[in-house]
């Protein structure tokens, strides 16, 4: 008897560390379970005007939430598919419906959670400083296209704004004209020093940026409506973050700013602040905006 006994207490010891190891990796986040880790990935791309937002998305979740926040810096394209197939949690970066829509959300729409516009009124063009005399890019087919070389100097190749523009070359007839891939740093540079010199220089543009509150630019006319009129900028997450992260989820959703909200980020940035300072500078500047997105 005594023996059985001390058989049936082995059992139980075993079962219940069975159990207990199970609860143990269901709260470690199992296939089973969601993860209780406050860890979470944001997907953005390298323009200044997502290099502000995203910032400060940061900033807020680890300051004032307590998340762990990795920054994963992609091109357009990946940063939709990384939404998609859930190695990134969310981004505040999507411009639609022109710019990303075709190409990138369209596709995917059905693979992700769309929580609507984090910013209205975004604009994207072609923009040229103001002193040059040219209002529409119709006016490329004169006498411009000598001044510039035929280039119009744009961004990462996979950026929407550098499709819009192919289509543009080919909607308004532009024979002979290129578009210069480069970056969105590489683009403003060129543009700083032809401005410094007031040469003519042709750009792809969007607003909000800090070019144009430190020149005087102006877009040009689009007759044929290839960039689309007045965007927003949308917040995606993955599919299951608001069962998994609902702190996060909730703060996303209520997520939204300004133009000039954006723009004084990226001034601060182009005027020598880190990335991670210039937000810092902001979140602490709107305690009530903050205290709104991080309500509940």
């Amino acid at each position: 008897m005594k023996k059985n006994l001390n058989l049936m207490l082995a059992a139980v010891m075993i079962v219940t560390l069975v159990l207990a190891g199970c609860s143990k990796k269901d709260n470690e986040g199992g296939s089973n379970s969601t993860s209780n880790k406050k860890e979470i990935t944001l997907a953005y791309v390298a323009w200044d005007s997502e290099i502000a937002s995203t910032n400060v998305v940061k900033e807020v979740l680890e300051s004032k939430l307590g998340y762990k926040v990795k920054m994963l810096q992609v091109d357009a394209g990946p940063m939709y598919v990384g939404i998609s197939d859930g190695s990134a949690d969310a981004m505040v970066a999507a411009w639609l419906p022109s710019t990303h829509g075709e190409n990138y959300y369209e596709p995917n729409k059905d693979k992700f959670e769309d929580l609507g516009a984090n910013l209205d009124g975004t604009k994207v063009g072609l923009a040229a400083p103001a002193y040059m005399d040219i209002s529409s890019i119709d006016d490329l087919k004169g006498e411009v296209g000598k001044s510039v070389n035929y280039t119009i100097t744009g961004i990462e190749p996979g950026a929407g704004i550098m499709t819009a523009t192919s289509k543009a070359i080919e909607e308004y007839d532009l024979k002979g004209w290129k578009l210069l891939e480069s970056s969105s740093a590489a683009m403003a540079k060129v543009l700083q020093d032809a401005y410094a010199k007031q040469e003519p220089v042709i750009v792809t543009g969007w607003t909000p940026h800090w070019m144009f509150a430190e020149m005087d630019l102006k877009y040009l006319e689009d007759p044929k409506n290839v960039y689309g009129g007045d965007e927003q900028i949308h917040t995606l997450v993955r599919l299951g973050l608001k069962e998994d992260q609902p702190i996060a989820y909730q703060f996303l959703d209520q997520f939204e700013w300004t133009p000039a909200d954006m723009e004084s980020v990226m001034v601060d940035i182009f005027g020598g602040m880190s990335e991670e300072d210039a937000a810092k500078k902001w979140v602490a500047a709107n305690e009530d905006k903050v205290n709104n997105w991080i309500a509940g």
